[in-house]
């Protein structure tokens, strides 16, 4: 038997083990007070430690209907200005299916609908019918609005309830028209329900770029070190901006203030941020705005063009004649959006042009902006479906209980192979607290959140890959059995059993990825954490022990007891 690659594989268990640790010791030690290589650690799920969980309704038609008013109060007054003949225009057609009905002579169809597409592109089907025109909008307009209403809805939710200061909430599309709410270690659910269903506040305010970029972020920096803050968990962003705005009173131009935009990348404000200076006196209210929409630029590349009424056009034609070539920021609730460059004066209508990046990035991004714009509050109404509020106490007696029967189920399988295979069994028993560990380690990696379910598919998870020694030793056995060398025999018998032990664990694996797929919430949370156990179960049981026999027989010329 050949003593092939021993140190490598010996090197890499260590190695394994060692980040292994790393990543799972601060679930059991406070770490924080120390210098440790990672602080990443699983976060307790609502049914662990109390929390609101809710399920929304998003009123997409609802949403539909005010967009096919606002589509049509825009082609009237297009009609009415570029003067094409036309009797009256209403909004008819199905909820799901919105249409814009013009009344107008037959000789007027040509130009009408040639303004509608100028406005409006691909969004609508025309045809004559009766006395007028209807224009439809197409299934794929439909099904684009709503798909992006419930984005939007997630991200403005998202964004109220970082402010409330929830960790690490779970906030998800439930199939078409559902948003699942789960906000862990929170128990005032009325300000948290008002806090999702406010109103925001939408404002655009011009960029002062006579200040350095550099400089203001050398500011910024030297600000948080002296005055001890930063933002996270313990000063949310409202909280952050206002402080520092305070800590930077007189540094800065009077009548500036400092606003931060996240950047496509960065998941959170505090991955990453850039800091714009604002000039405070130069604000036009978002609520003075009657429409945005995306339509196709001089080139051809989507643009995102917006009405204002009789006094927004007054104001923000005053501030863009003033500020022309200067960057303007849109803010939703004190968060820059985007910051355009103002080519010329903008009163009762205006365009913004975007990057020079692809067209469907572009176009992604013009939707977002739209919906941005017209709705400094949430994009569509919704409704509450469901509420279920979890005390504390309920997940603190929960997550004993499931420790102990985890740690009893752990501690019978040890105890069953320990007896059984005697020093093999030892063997196994350690190698399934090496999985338990890099279970640990990997979920904290990724920062999953730990369920109830999820302690459930710890301890299966171990029941399987215990299931794996067992097939490798009793294959060992029946090679001793025939009279071969235990050298031999160890090698016959991993040989022998992996196609089955692969078999099994792929075969779990797949169910594991359609529960992922199709299941939410406490469903996925257990299909995660069995299939990551799966995963490492082909490592640890296969791989390390594998390693430790050769080490043990080949090297150091011991043989293990393998049976009582």
């Amino acid at each position: 038997m050949k003593n092939k690659n021993l140190g490598w594989r010996l090197f890499i268990v260590s190695a394994v083990t060692v980040l292994g640790l790393i990543w799972a010791l601060p679930n059991f030690v406070d770490t924080s007070k120390i210098w440790w290589p990672s602080q990443d650690k699983m976060v307790m799920g609502l049914d662990i430690q109390g929390g609101l969980h809710l399920v929304l309704r998003v009123d997409v038609q609802g949403a539909l209907k005010q967009e096919a008013t606002r589509m049509m109060a825009t082609v009237r007054d297009e009609l009415t200005n570029a003067k094409i003949s036309f009797q009256d225009i209403s909004v008819g057609g199905e909820v799901d299916r919105p249409q814009i009905l013009v009344v107008a002579p037959e000789a007027s169809d040509a130009a009408i609908t040639k303004k509608v597409e100028d406005i409006y592109g691909p969004t609508f089907a025309s045809s004559r019918a009766g006395s007028g025109l209807v224009f439809e909008m197409t299934e794929l307009h439909v099904r684009e609005f709503a798909k992006g209403t419930v984005e939007r809805s997630i991200e403005t939710i998202r964004n109220r309830i970082d402010e409330f200061g929830v960790a690490e909430p779970s906030i998800a599309a439930q199939g078409d028209d559902r948003i699942l709410v789960q906000l862990p270690g929170i128990q005032d659910a009325v300000n948290a329900k008002e806090l999702i269903n406010k109103t925001a506040r939408l404002d655009f305010m011009i960029v002062n770029q006579e200040f350095p970029q550099p400089q203001l972020q050398a500011l910024i920096d030297e600000a948080e070190k002296t005055g001890g803050f930063k933002l996270g968990p313990d000063l949310k962003y409202t909280a952050y901006v206002e402080k520092l705005n305070l800590a930077l009173k007189g540094k800065l131009p009077a009548g500036n203030i400092v606003r931060f935009e996240k950047p496509e990348n960065a998941e959170t404000m505090e991955a990453g941020r850039i800091p714009h200076l604002l000039m405070s006196t130069e604000t036009v209210p978002g609520d003075l705005l009657t429409d945005a929409f995306v339509t196709p630029g001089e080139t051809g590349r989507p643009v995102v063009s917006f009405r204002l009424d009789a006094v927004g056009g007054r104001q923000f034609g005053e501030m863009t004649t003033k500020h022309k070539g200067q960057m303007m920021a849109i803010l939703l609730d004190g968060i820059v959006k985007s910051a355009p460059v103002i080519q010329s004066p903008i009163t009762t209508q205006g365009q913004i042009t975007l990057g020079s990046r692809s067209y469907e990035e572009t176009m992604k991004e013009a939707r977002t902006l739209s919906i941005t714009l017209k709705s400094g509050a949430l994009p569509a109404a919704l409704e509450q479906l469901e509420e279920r509020t979890v005390g504390p106490s309920v997940g603190a007696d929960a997550i004993k209980k499931g420790t102990m029967g985890a740690m009893a189920a752990a501690g019978f399988v040890f105890l069953f192979m320990i007896l059984y295979y005697r020093t093999a069994g030892l063997i196994a028993s350690l190698s399934l607290g090496l999985n338990t560990m890099l279970t640990i380690a990997v979920l904290s990696a990724l920062g999953a959140s730990l369920t109830l379910p999820g302690l459930a598919g710890l301890a299966l998870g171990l029941g399987m890959a215990v299931d794996a020694s067992v097939l490798i030793y009793e294959r060992i056995k029946e090679e001793l059995r025939s009279g071969v060398s235990m050298g031999s025999a160890i090698s016959l018998g991993y040989d022998k059993a992996f196609s089955s032990i692969f078999d099994a664990n792929v075969t779990s694996i797949m169910v594991c990825v359609v529960l992922m797929y199709y299941g939410s919430g406490s469903i996925r949370g257990f299909a995660i954490t069995l299939m990551t156990g799966l995963f490492i179960t082909l490592f640890t049981a296969v791989f390390c022990t594998r390693a430790v026999y050769d080490l043990l027989v080949l090297r150091l010329k011991f043989n293990p007891s393998i049976k009582w």
